[in-house]
C-alpha cells in the first residue's frame, strides 16, 4: 500500500453559513427522516423524564436540521412540559460562529429558539468519536450525512481519491477502518443513551443496487474528481505526493456492514444494549440536477452544483497541497480545479448529479 497519513485534521465543512446554503440536498435528507424522529419520540415515556436531551452530531452550521429540531420540540411539547436540551456537536474546527448565528436567528433561516419555553441550545466542540454528554442522559441522538468521515485515514489510495475506487489491500484497509469506527461510534452512543433512548441516523452508504453518493446511473462523481486530479498530475500541476494526499478519509458502509454489529448477539454493540429497530436505504435526488431539468440553463446548473461539492471536500484537497507552495499559489490551484470542473458541467451537463444515497437507521437502547 502507499504511504499512510494517519490524521484527518483538514476535515471542515464550508464556514460562514455557506454549508447549509449550498447543501440543499442534505436538508432534504433530514426532512425525509423527520417522521422517524417523531416516531422515536412517540415511543418514549416522556412523563417519567426530568428532562429531555437530544443531540445533532456533525451539525456543521445547524441550518440543515433546523426544521427537524423544530418539529421534534413541538412533538415533545404536545404531551409534556419537560425541559429540553438540544446539544449541537461537531469537531473543534467547525464554524461555531455560523452555528450560533443560525440558532440565534441571525441568518436567513428561521430558528426554533423562542418558540417554546424551556428549550435550550448547547454547543459542543466534540467529535462524535468522543463522548458528547454524560452517561445515561441522551434520549434522542441524531446525525445526518456525517458518520462516513473516518477518525483517521488508514492509507493514501494510490490511484483514486475515495475508497469507492480503491482495490486490494488499500480498499481492505478502509473497510477495516470503517468497521472499527462504526463500532466505536455505537459504543460511545450506548454510554450516552438513557434506557429506552434512540438514535436516528442517516449515513452515506452503498445501497442494495451498488449505488452511492454521486453514482446513481450518470457520471460517477468520485471518478470525475479523480480524473481531474490525475490530469493535473499528468500536466505537472501537482506532485505525486500531493495527488495521494487528496485521498478522502471516508468510507461508505453497505447495509450489511451497518447491520453486522446488531446481528451478532455476542458483539460489543449488542452487549451494550443496542438494538437495530429499523434500517432502509433511500436515494434523494440532487436538487440542482432536478432544477436543471426545468430551467435547462447549463451555466446556472454548473454555478449552483459545484459549490455543494466544494462545501465538503475543498478542505481536504487544499490541505493536501504542499505547504512549500505560497498560499496564493495554493488558492489559485484550488480555484483552477473547481473552475475546470464547473466548465465540464457547463459544457456537458447531462449525467452530472450528486444524488444522495443514505442508510436510514433507528437504533434503541434496551
Amino acid at each position: 500500500m502507499s504511504s499512510t497519513t494517519s490524521h484527518s485534521d483538514n476535515i471542515t465543512m464550508a464556514g460562514g453559513g455557506l454549508y447549509s446554503l449550498a447543501t440543499i440536498g442534505a436538508k432534504h435528507v433530514i426532512d425525509a427522516a423527520t417522521p422517524m424522529v417523531t416516531g422515536a419520540i412517540d415511543a418514549m415515556e416522556l412523563d417519567s423524564m426530568s428532562h429531555f436531551t437530544m443531540s445533532d452530531m456533525g451539525c456543521a452550521d445547524g441550518g440543515t436540521s433546523l426544521e427537524m429540531v423544530r418539529t421534534a420540540i413541538a412533538r415533545i411539547r404536545a404531551s409534556s412540559d419537560v425541559p429540553i436540551n438540544v446539544v449541537y456537536a461537531d469537531q473543534t474546527g467547525n464554524d461555531y460562529n455560523a452555528l450560533c448565528s443560525t440558532i440565534y436567528g441571525k441568518t436567513p433561516f428561521t430558528t426554533w429558539l423562542g418558540e417554546h419555553d424551556h428549550a435550550y441550545p448547547f454547543m459542543s466542540g466534540t467529535s462524535f468519536y468522543n463522548q458528547v454528554v454524560a452517561d445515561g442522559v441522551l434520549n434522542l441522538g441524531f446525525s445526518a450525512t456525517a458518520m462516513h468521515w473516518l477518525s483517521e485515514k488508514p492509507c493514501d489510495i494510490s490511484d483514486h481519491v475515495q475508497a469507492v475506487g480503491a482495490t486490494g489491500a488499500e480498499r481492505d484497509a478502509f473497510a477495516r477502518q470503517g468497521a472499527k469506527d462504526w463500532e466505536s461510534i455505537l459504543l460511545t452512543r450506548a454510554r450516552e443513551l438513557a434506557p429506552g433512548g434512540r438514535l436516528v441516523l442517516m449515513n452515506f452508504g452503498v445501497d442494495e443496487q451498488g449505488r452511492y453518493l454521486g453514482n446513481t446511473g450518470g457520471i460517477n462523481m468520485f471518478d470525475r474528481f479523480n480524473e481531474n486530479w490525475q490530469q493535473f498530475l499528468g500536466d505537472g500541476v501537482i506532485t505525486e505526493a500531493e495527488y495521494k494526499g487528496m485521498t478522502l478519509p471516508q468510507y461508505y458502509n453497505s447495509v450489511e456492514e451497518f447491520s453486522a454489529p446488531f446481528k451478532d448477539a455476542s458483539s460489543a454493540v449488542s452487549q451494550a444494549g443496542l438494538k437495530l429497530e429499523h434500517v432502509e436505504t433511500r436515494v434523494v435526488a440532487c436538487p440542482f440536477a432536478e432544477d436543471f431539468k426545468s430551467h435547462g440553463d447549463s451555466a446556472k446548473f454548473a454555478r449552483e452544483y459545484i459549490p455543494t461539492i466544494r462545501s465538503w471536500n475543498q478542505s481536504i484537497f487544499a490541505g493536501a497541497l504542499s505547504s512549500d507552495r505560497p498560499q496564493q499559489e495554493r488558492d489559485e490551484l484550488i480555484e483552477n480545479y473547481y473552475g475546470t470542473y464547473e466548465a465540464q458541467v457547463r459544457d456537458k451537463p447531462h449525467g452530472h448529479a450528486m444524488d444522495y444515497v443514505h442508510c436510514y437507521m433507528v437504533i434503541q437502547k434496551a
